[in-house]
């Protein structure tokens, strides 16, 4: 059986009952406590205390996670070493890569190879462990992604995802010269009927979509952006930046200029939060 186990140090300004310490600070969802508490596998300075007793700064606490907590499975990811992947950073919760452009983040069907994930998936068998992705990239987009190493880690990452805690920064060479220093792109996105592989400003079943950006720099008529995303929709970046006049250089579903080059989005900043340390680190990649 495996297990995982984290010895931590409470952190909090007032008493709060182990219960909401876990879930609100540490952002682990309820049936993993539930979990704990039912096996005493929760630990308050070496002792099981019940979930409605208080802890406080500097208390220790010790959590152990078993692989019946999860009903996460095992993604059934082949294992594919035709190609090693640049480690950024990496600790027993998580990896960070630098995805190239051109291969997809994950497969989409049972035996398919090749993929981003197939590539950490052999990376991680080699320690007896399993990839579980955790966000995506387009496949001409490069950089930085998050590929979970535990299931115990999974849950909260995605959570921070969704909640906007870890924050993303994209640089992208557009066409023409932008002349705002910086700008907010509110526009709903959805689906193209004309065209599956599209999405479209105000397209069928259109959701909220928020970009920010900040011109860097202009270079023969091209201009240097770097992008946060409020929101996470297929191709946001790409259609917002289409819709200002300004598509991304050698974008091949958004720029109508033919360009023999690779697309020009790349995944640069990353300010991740570690699960259950809750540390906030910053990551950056220069495109290579």
């Amino acid at each position: 059986m495996n297990t995982w186990s984290y010895h931590l140090t409470v952190k909090s300004n007032k008493e709060i009952n182990i219960k909401d310490y876990l879930s609100k600070k540490l952002l682990i969802p309820k049936h993993l406590i539930y979990s704990l508490r039912k096996d005493e596998r929760i630990l308050v300075n070496q002792k099981y205390l019940p979930m409605n007793f208080n802890v406080k700064n500097s208390d220790k606490l010790s959590l152990k996670f078993q692989d019946s907590d999860f009903n996460l499975p095992i993604q059934n990811i082949l294992p594919d070493e035709s190609r090693t992947i640049p480690i950024v950073y990496e600790n027993d919760d998580l990896i960070v890569v630098n995805k190239p452009k051109g291969i997809k983040t994950h497969p989409n069907y049972k035996l398919e190879k090749g993929t981003l994930m197939n590539f950490i998936e052999a990376y991680l068998s080699q320690k007896n462990q399993h990839a579980y992705m955790i966000h995506r990239l387009d496949k001409e987009t490069s950089g930085l992604i998050i590929i979970g190493k535990n299931p115990a880690a999974v849950p909260i990452l995605i959570r921070l995802i969704k909640d906007k805690a870890i924050k993303r920064c994209y640089l992208a060479w557009v066409e023409g010269v932008v002349t705002k220093k910086r700008g907010v792109i509110n526009q709903p996105i959805g689906l193209d009927s004309h065209d599956p592989r599209k999405r479209k400003i105000n397209g069928v079943k259109a959701k909220n979509a928020l970009t920010k950006y900040k011109l860097i720099t202009t270079k023969n008529n091209k201009s240097l952006l770097a992008l946060e995303l409020e929101t996470g929709r297929t191709h946001q970046i790409r259609v917002h930046l289409s819709s200002i006049h300004h598509p991304i250089i050698g974008d091949p579903l958004y720029n109508s200029n033919n360009y023999d080059c690779r697309m020009f989005l790349h995944a640069w900043k990353l300010k991740l939060i570690l699960p259950f340390s809750m540390k906030s680190i910053s990551i950056k990649n220069e495109i290579k």
